[in-house]
């Protein structure tokens, strides 16, 4: 798979007039959802205001809850109402919800339309919109439907990122965190000193090129998830569990699931691959800080451990974790038993 093209934005109207030129299409539609369309429709359509009559917007619910067959069903309804064609286009604007399912939408529409993604929470810029993974949640399990389908762009503008509360922040520098833990020491270090309650937007726009850079290497290496890419799995074996339980109590966002992902499997990582006890417990401890905890009982246990198998990593009946022997020095395909893994739910607790 060629290098995805993800343009960092200073001047949304340029970046997406230079994108627009470079797509060849007869109508333009933008996907967003109910809370986009009010906060960040309206930059949207000032930037590129000469193009503002010719947009269709299509509207869905906002939150992972309407990341589903029947939204999805929408999106293809109103794309066939309007009279969408093969050479049609679309902007996914909007988070990692609009963009998974905008993704999947168009790349099934009459066998594919071309589609860019502009991603407006900070999760969706250094994850979601970039990677080419598209898809929808089935059956009570995360994105258990999709395929792989990468934007003809993507464009990342921060701008976006001061619509956003404090909890949609810490949600999305969850997967920078994992970003940098799989990365270096280097990086690792710098994020675990950032405070990502600061107000200063300005260094986390650097540190957003960087995640996007390491997420570009290993996704271009290897496009499916045969191989490297399973890196980027690093705490979500758990954290899709925590995500799923979530659903059927108190929905949780996706970040704070991964964090919460992260302290177990790096509980994993220090007893079964080595990795250094220290840097488990400083990243633990930034994560308890910035992250608190969702509250589970030795109960949930066997419920959680029902939904780690249903992972689509899991290539037989043992659940399948990516663990790490150090910063940067990654183990994927690595079992755990279930009472190793009901340790690390205990450990979890604990902290």
């Amino acid at each position: 798979m060629n290098k995805q093209k993800v343009i960092i934005s200073q001047h949304l109207g340029q970046s997406l007039s230079q994108a627009l030129a470079e797509c060849s299409y007869n109508q333009l539609f933008v996907l967003v959802d109910k809370t986009t369309e009010q906060l960040c429709l309206p930059v949207l359509t000032s930037a590129i205001s000469h193009l503002a009559s010719d947009i269709s917007v299509i509207t869905i619910g906002a939150t992972d809850q309407n990341k589903t067959l029947d939204s999805l069903s929408h999106v293809w309804s109103e794309l066939q109402r309007m009279g969408a064609t093969r050479h049609s286009l679309m902007i996914n604007l909007g988070g990692g919800m609009v963009t998974d399912l905008g993704g999947f939408a168009a790349s099934t529409f009459k066998r594919g339309i071309h589609f860019i993604n502009i991603p407006t929470t900070l999760l969706s810029m250094v994850d979601a919109s970039v990677g080419g993974k598209t898809g929808i949640n089935f059956g009570g399990l995360k994105n258990e439907i999709g395929v792989f389908n990468n934007a003809d762009c993507v464009i990342l503008d921060t701008e976006f990122l001061k619509t956003l509360d404090q909890e949609n922040i810490l949600s999305g520098y969850a997967e920078m965190l994992k970003h940098a833990l799989i990365s270096n020491e280097k990086m690792w270090a710098e994020h675990l000193l950032y405070s990502p309650h600061a107000d200063d937007l300005a260094p986390l726009t650097a540190m957003i090129a960087d995640s996007v850079d390491v997420k570009q290497h290993i996704v271009t290496e290897d496009p499916t998830e045969r191989g490297l890419r399973k890196a980027l799995n690093l705490g979500h074996t758990a954290g899709h569990a925590f995500e799923s339980l979530a659903l059927e109590r108190t929905p949780i966002l996706h970040g704070y699931a991964v964090a919460y992902g992260l302290v177990v499997e790096l509980y994993l990582a220090c007893i079964k691959t080595g990795f250094p006890t220290t840097k488990m417990r400083q990243t633990v401890q930034f994560i308890k800080e910035h992250y608190g905890k969702m509250v589970i009982t030795c109960d949930d246990y066997p419920h959680l451990l029902e939904l780690m198998h249903h992972d689509k990593k899991n290539e037989s009946s043992a659940i399948n974790f990516t663990l790490l022997a150090d910063i940067g020095d990654l183990r994927i395909n690595q079992t755990a038993t279930e009472e190793e893994i009901k340790e690390a739910l205990d450990f979890y607790r604990e902290i």
